[in-house]
């Protein structure tokens, strides 16, 4: 029985997560192999919303450790990281902690958007999905996969599929298509048995290409 294998998962998984590996391993033939696979790990949230997104545009088009290098130095500056205190920050200090005229204008934009109460942290529970991504793609410096990466791994939502990914499209090439390269539609078509829970198979595909859970 599928059952008799699902993993063991941390106290900080999502609720949803044991529910979501019995629906997937029983659907899906890869998903029933990869699953158990990682025993003991799972998606979870860090961070509180203005930070996870303010990380997410410092690490944009550089690499990991650039990103972290920067976001360090940054971090720093402000004596809390809020929306008010990033406001006051001078822009000649934030462009030397490693920062581009570009970045530090999508940050301002973040946290104006926040002071001012553009985006409904409040009501994110009763919002929609794509609801959520239409008040965050408002923001300057974030787009639909920003924003699905959001819904993933900060507000843990369980069914996001994040067509755009490409960890997810060299995921399903390999795993489902022999390593030709899939179109949105054919990944659409694998995704087809996951739902209510792309976003747990999603998770489990990108573990396929890294081990490590990776966190946004």
């Amino acid at each position: 029985m599928v059952t008799s294998q699902l993993p063991d998962v941390g106290p900080d998984a999502p609720v949803y997560w044991q529910e979501a590996c019995r629906h997937l391993m029983k659907r899906d033939r890869v998903m029933k192999k990869l699953i158990p696979q990682h025993a003991g790990a799972s998606l979870q949230s860090r961070g509180d919303a203005f930070v996870t997104l303010a990380r997410s545009i410092v690490g944009q088009q550089i690499s990991v450790k650039a990103a972290q290098s920067v976001w360090d130095r940054f971090e720093k500056l402000p004596r809390k990281m809020t929306p008010a205190y990033v406001l006051k920050l001078k822009v000649d200090d934030m462009r030397a902690a490693g920062l581009s005229a570009r970045k530090v204008e999508y940050l301002v934009d973040l946290a104006l958007h926040f002071a001012n109460d553009q985006v409904h942290v409040d009501k994110w529970a009763e919002m929609d999905d794509e609801a959520i991504i239409a008040e965050l793609v408002a923001i300057r410096g974030i787009g639909r996969w920003t924003a699905e990466m959001f819904l993933i791994f900060h507000l843990m939502r369980p069914n996001v599929l994040p067509l755009d990914d490409i960890g997810l499209q060299n995921g399903i090439s390999r795993a489902y298509f022999s390593g030709e390269p899939v179109s949105r539609s054919e990944i659409r078509e694998v995704a087809a048995s996951w739902a209510p829970y792309c976003s747990v198979a999603t998770w489990y595909i990108w573990r396929s290409l890294d081990p490590l859970p990776v966190s946004y």
